[in-house]
């Protein structure tokens, strides 16, 4: 483990990036004590090849605390309560009429883990990508299981910023980033994310089998083998193939990925922390802690829960003390917080298994397969504890109870699951505001670092 907390921290250092007005530039690093991005790009060893890989592992995660405190308080499934600023329940809940626009807080400058971040990770790849193809010292198969890796990881890091402002579109030509392409609407970019999707499965069927060519943090634990990555890919495909519409692309994703409806539900990848030289879980909070900032249950799902639902006792934890924050809205009481991670250092899942089961159902009930979407539902609902579903099966119903489960068995995930999912549907009207007086959003504006990139270019 200590070798894999110091390969992480070379790894970033080597793969820097430089947050400037551009979050599309890799910087060239002069430092003659690490490696510049032409130096590994130009016939790399199979140690620097290591430490791109270990890298983008890293990049991979830079979402995580930005969309966990933002989009889930977009689709109120918490409230990030913050004494110490009160824009983050002012300006994130929308209160007092505040709704987003290019300098928005939090999301204004560089668009924060929903923007820079992904894109990072988006160039960080393409340089693995590259060194890859260059690197005299690999054979074909490992140079295609590093390349469907590293697209593997840009098809899941595009649909972020794609849902973050949504049909407002996004750069999907990112490789000059003193010349990126244009803005292309949602479906395209989507349509792009399958594309490389498509392409990381294809280089990883032709990159033999076995174990994965190079080491993999634990978060990658069970699935470390080409195969188990080309499982990997598949589940996010399903994902990307629902937020298509392509309902038989969902099914015949999940046919090759990592679902299995008798085991783990919370199998699948997750985002290691080991504690220094790498990152401490950003999700964790001490229990009961006398505290005034932290993640909150809000408090409309604890008054939809189904009565005994399991996934209430063991996601959320009635804290002694409640955390009241008071805006100039209306006081905001926090009763239960995050009670899923065990220390500061428990890895958090991207996707798993019983995110597959529910994008199976979704599938099943969009194609009017009544059957298999209500035998796919009872295996969350049997899980939960809560018996097997005994509602309507006409199609509206079953989405509605399908959304339903995604809302507790996929809550406060690092993907804003709910506010997706109701935009998805049209149902972000059925996010309560009653509890803040505050607004839902739809999508946001490209944050203002891109507007005065164009103009910069432009001039």
């Amino acid at each position: 483990m200590k070798r894999i907390n110091i390969n992480i921290a070379i790894a970033i250092l080597l793969a820097s990036v430089v947050l400037s007005c551009n979050p599309l530039d890799l910087d060239q690093i002069d430092d003659p004590n690490n490696p510049s991005v032409s130096s590994v790009t130009n016939n790399a060893s199979k140690e620097q090849i290591q430490f791109l890989l270990t890298g983008l592992e890293s990049r991979h995660r830079g979402y995580v605390t930005n969309i966990s405190q933002a989009w889930n308080t977009f689709g109120r499934e918490t409230w990030y309560l913050n004494a110490s600023d009160p824009r983050f329940q002012t300006d994130w809940l929308g209160q007092a009429g505040r709704v987003p626009d290019r300098s928005y807080f939090g999301f204004g400058n560089t668009g924060g883990g929903s923007w820079a971040a992904p894109y990072q990770a988006i160039k960080q790849a393409d340089v693995l990508v590259t060194s890859a193809e260059n690197a005299s010292v690999l054979t074909d198969a490992e140079r295609r299981a590093v390349s469907g890796f590293a697209k593997m990881i840009q098809g899941f890091q595009f649909m972020i910023p794609a849902n973050f402002v949504y049909q407002n579109g996004i750069r999907i030509d990112v490789k000059d980033p003193l010349n990126p392409g244009p803005f292309v609407g949602y479906e395209a970019a989507m349509d792009h994310v399958k594309s490389l999707l498509d392409q990381a499965d294809q280089e990883l069927s032709s990159a033999g089998t076995g174990n994965f060519p190079f080491r993999l943090t634990p978060g990658f634990s069970g699935f470390n083998t080409v195969e188990g990555i080309r499982q990997v890919n598949k589940a996010i495909t399903a994902r990307a193939n629902a937020y298509r519409a392509d309902w038989q692309g969902v099914l015949t994703a999940l046919d090759g990925s990592f679902i299995n409806l008798t085991g783990n539900l919370n199998a699948g990848p997750s985002h290691p922390y080991n504690g220094p030289p790498d990152a401490f879980n950003p999700l964790f909070y001490v229990p009961n802690a006398a505290i005034n900032t932290i993640v909150v249950v809000h408090p409309s799902v604890l008054d939809d829960a189904t009565p005994g639902d399991l996934r209430v006792a063991r996601k959320f934890l009635q804290r002694t003390t409640a955390v009241t924050i008071t805006t100039d809205a209306t006081p905001l009481v926090g009763t239960h917080q995050d009670a899923r991670w065990a220390s500061n250092t428990t890895p958090i899942p991207f996707i798993k298994n019983e995110e597959l089961i529910l994008l199976k159902a979704e599938a099943h009930a969009n194609l009017n397969q009544t059957a298999q979407a209500v035998e796919a539902i009872n295996i969350i609902r049997s899980a939960a504890g809560i018996g097997v579903y005994s509602g309507s099966t006409a199609q509206a119903a079953l989405i509605d109870e399908i959304l339903y489960q995604r809302r507790y068995s996929l809550w406060a995930e690092p993907w804003g699951h709910r506010w997706i999912d109701a935009r998805r549907y049209n149902k972000l009207n059925e996010i309560p505001t009653s509890y803040d007086q505050g607004t839902i959003f739809t999508q946001f504006p490209h944050p203002q670092a891109e507007l005065s990139w164009d103009q910069y270019v432009g001039n």
